[in-house]
């Protein structure tokens, strides 16, 4: 691999990736073109493309899009001088755009099998479309991906690294959500399946590998780094802050403001195995601990009241912040102990990001 472009200012990183973040949204009207026009223009199959294409438009570009971000500025930081062409950088998008379709197919499917409300301020899309149709609107969602990929990386030499990272991923994350289902039955509020053990793993299949290890990996594979010791390094460290943008995420399900976050929390009433209920089990009396099994997993907004009201009194709101400092400094230590080959800052900008975020 060769050596890195010189490290540059905070200022320039930022102006950088505002001027990535206007390129991006711009690409995108590109790539729904590209994967309907075509068959747009089949009589046959015209009217699948015209939903296709209303299915792209609602579900893929509303999100705060950092997992198709961080392809680009993984690709920025990692990539030699004469690797960052205008040609690389739109490659880089393209593969971040992929990782978009990827979290709009979890998300799509996720939705129904939780019967949630809202998905980032709007109706979910199974609720627009009043039906089971959004099942087959999701899978399309990961079809695409694969015909993107064909098309812009299809005679690049990190093409097959690219198409099985994507497939693992993808398994991996299936595996997350069979765990949370297992665990989250519906209608049964088991207390003793809410293991840290269960929560951890569930994070870390659902969530940290497409969500964290996926965009540095492919901008890895795009500059030619294939290292295994290398993907080891750079999983383990943001294994280690997808974890900790769960957390996050958890408590802002039931603390955050859902005109911030985007869509209202309903952790407890979908009877998740959340970090909140986890560490309230470690912490609770044989009475508090009563208050849970009946009131948790309920949609009834009185009861749903009182598992936030012993959460209050259990000071859980108290007992994140303290994790947030004392998980952020492991995380560094992390990023010093395993960033390796691979530039540091990269790994602290992203840390930097999410710490003591509102959404």
């Amino acid at each position: 691999m060769e050596s890195l472009p010189p490290k540059i200012s905070s200022m320039s990183l930022s102006e950088e990736a505002d001027k990535d973040a206007v390129q991006f949204g711009k690409l995108f009207e590109r790539l729904v073109d590209d994967l309907t026009s075509d068959d747009a223009a089949n009589p046959e199959i015209k009217d699948a493309a015209a939903r296709f294409k209303q299915v792209l438009e609602y579900n893929v570009p509303h999100g705060k899009r950092n997992r198709g971000l961080s392809v680009v500025s993984s690709f920025r930081f990692l990539a030699n001088k004469s690797q960052l062409t205008d040609v690389n950088i739109e490659r880089a998008m393209v593969l971040g755009w992929c990782i978009e379709l990827l979290q709009a197919y979890f998300l799509v499917s996720d939705d129904m099998m939780d019967q949630s409300k809202t998905r980032r301020g709007n109706p979910c899309w199974y609720l627009v479309v009043k039906g089971n149709d959004a099942i087959n609107d999701s899978f399309y969602l990961k079809a695409a991906i694969h015909k993107l990929l064909k098309k812009y990386i299809g005679s690049e030499p990190y093409y097959v690294n690219i198409l099985e990272v994507f497939h693992e991923t993808n398994y991996q994350t299936i595996v997350g959500q069979a765990l949370d289902l297992i665990t989250s039955t519906e209608n049964e509020c088991s207390l003793d399946r809410y293991t840290q053990q269960r929560y951890d793993a569930i994070v870390k299949w659902k969530t940290a590998f497409y969500s964290f290890y996926l965009p540095v990996a492919l901008a890895m594979y795009m500059v030619g780094n294939d290292s295994k010791d290398a993907h080891l390094n750079a999983k383990t460290i943001l294994l280690q802050m997808g974890h900790f943008f769960q957390v996050q995420d958890d408590f802002l399900d039931c603390f955050g403001d859902p005109a911030t976050i985007g869509k209202i929390g309903t952790d407890i009433q979908e009877n998740k195995c959340g970090w909140l209920v986890v560490q309230a089990l470690k912490l609770v009396n044989a009475e508090q601990r009563q208050v849970l099994k009946v009131n948790y997993g309920k949609e009834d907004p009185g009861k749903v009241k009182l598992v936030k009201d012993l959460y209050r009194e259990l000071d859980l709101e108290g007992v994140f912040f303290k994790y947030e400092e004392e998980s952020y400094k492991s995380l560094m230590e992390t990023i010093d102990s395993h960033c390796g080959s691979l530039p540091k800052e990269m790994f602290i900008a992203y840390a930097k990001r999410i710490f003591k975020r509102k959404k």
